[in-house]
């Protein structure tokens, strides 16, 4: 038998993206710890832990120099391996760096992207200029 039959879903030869996201939620941990309910709550609790320090981190180096939310999603990466919320959440941050990626290669939006780029190199070298003009250019030691 085959296994989307074993599933409970009809077997359609294609497997939809809906049907592939629900057999992805869930915990990831490995089978003998799910078999064991205190251990399994434990690993639950370990993996909040670890992605509760990671994200603390991540917040820590916002304001800081650093890949503050890269962090921040790694630790949230690390609660998807677990919780269904997380997984969720990274699923629709996903969706959204996908449409704004797909927004950014649309033609009219990247002439006017490199429109508003050209002016503002423009303005900034001018700043420059103008600042050398006045004050001079002036090496520290």
């Amino acid at each position: 038998m085959s296994e989307a039959l074993q599933n409970g879903s009809p077997q359609t030869g294609l497997d939809t993206q809906e049907n592939a996201r629900d057999r992805a939620l869930g915990s990831r941990a490995p089978s003998f710890i799910k078999r064991s309910g205190v251990l399994h709550t434990s690993w639950k609790i370990g993996v909040f832990i670890a992605g509760l320090a990671v994200v603390g981190a991540g917040i820590v180096l916002l304001p800081l120099p650093g890949p503050g939310w890269v962090v921040i999603f790694l630790g949230v990466g690390i609660w998807g391996t677990e919780f269904v919320w997380a997984q969720l959440l990274l699923r629709w941050v996903k969706r959204k760096v996908t449409d704004a990626a797909q927004k950014a290669w649309d033609p009219a939006v990247r002439r006017r992207n490199l429109i508003i780029l050209t002016v503002a190199l423009v303005l900034i070298a001018a700043a420059v200029y103008l600042s050398v003009w006045e004050y001079g250019f002036v090496m520290l030691r």
